[in-house]
């Protein structure tokens, strides 16, 4: 059988990315970001936790989260570099007051039973998924009946800057343009992905934040200190022409700089949120099943617009 399934990231040279990440000393500041408006939304959902998965999380960032909340037990982190040194020095121990386990494994194969979780969040680690609706089958079968997942992964307007300055400068030097910054998630198509997968109540929401660098060199080596370079299967294997990325750097100063010299680059964190489907939870109303009249509501005038089969 014949597998329609197609990969658009090299999983490995993402995994040494990271390894390399670790090893240059982490940049934290957009997880730090997405960790703290994990606190903020499970502070908004008034129910404890006995058993969560963190899945993926690049650091601890999600972790320390999810103790500070007071409202998780057990938390199982899975990471497909699970006992790896770089791995290690990521996920520093915390406080021996929250149980934690780790396990090796993938976004994409999750080796856990139907129904083990009542919690499943994950920071900035889906959007380097093949199969994200695989995915989040995957994690939607992971939870107990009424269990919730928090996700948060790249967006689609994130290093836009970046992205338009490579493709303007090979363009002109190179005669062609190849990809330098991999493809994120469009937040049109997260409610319906959750849908699809099977998620009650589907939420997908958005946060942009705006970073200045020095210099877009300096924005680029803070993307390798993320673990957050070209890991694309269709990268050239070419080396960059210094012809190429001096134009591109002009570019992005002509284009993206501010006042006072400095670039910015937009980052954009795509919140998904859903529960696995219970009886005892809300259901819409059919269509025509209303009682009361929006107009009356508002106490307004309702006016009847002519369709196109009055006559």
């Amino acid at each position: 059988m014949i597998s329609s399934r197609i990969n658009i990231f090299d999983r490995t040279c993402q995994r040494q990315h990271r390894a390399r990440a670790a090893v240059l000393g982490p940049s934290t500041f957009l997880i730090d970001r997405a960790a703290e408006d994990l606190s903020d939304r499970l502070a908004a959902v008034l129910r404890h936790f006995d058993y969560v998965l963190d899945l993926g999380t690049p650091t601890d960032a999600a972790r320390r989260a999810l103790a500070s909340s007071g409202k998780v037990g057990t938390v199982i982190s899975a990471d497909v570099s699970a006992g790896s040194p770089a791995s290690r020095h990521l996920h520093a121990s915390g406080g021996a007051s929250q149980a934690r386990l780790v396990v090796a494994a993938d976004e994409e194969a999750l080796p856990f039973h139907d129904g083990s979780f009542d919690l499943v969040v994950s920071a900035l680690a889906l959007q380097f998924v093949n199969d994200l609706p695989g995915a989040l089958v995957q994690i939607r079968r992971a939870l107990k009946p009424d269990g919730l997942m928090l996700a948060a992964l790249a967006g689609g307007e994130t290093l836009t800057e970046l992205r338009q300055a490579f493709a303007a400068a090979e363009a002109e030097i190179e005669g062609g343009v190849s990809p330098r910054v991999i493809p994120f998630a469009d937040l049109r198509e997260m409610g319906a992905l959750l849908q699809r997968a099977g998620f009650a109540l589907p939420v997908a929401d958005t946060d942009r934040l705006t970073a200045r660098y020095a210099s877009p060199i300096s924005l680029m080596h803070d993307l390798r200190r993320m673990g957050a370079t070209n890991a694309l299967l269709e990268r050239s294997r070419r080396p960059l022409r210094r012809a190429t990325l001096t134009r591109m750097m002009q570019i992005y100063g002509e284009r993206f700089a501010d006042c006072d010299g400095r670039v910015r680059a937009t980052f954009e964190i795509i919140w998904l949120s859903g529960w696995a489907p219970h009886e005892t939870q809300q259901k819409p109303l059919a269509p025509g099943s209303a009682r009361r009249r929006l107009a009356d509501a508002l106490g307004a005038k309702e006016i009847r617009l002519p369709r196109d089969d009055d006559h």
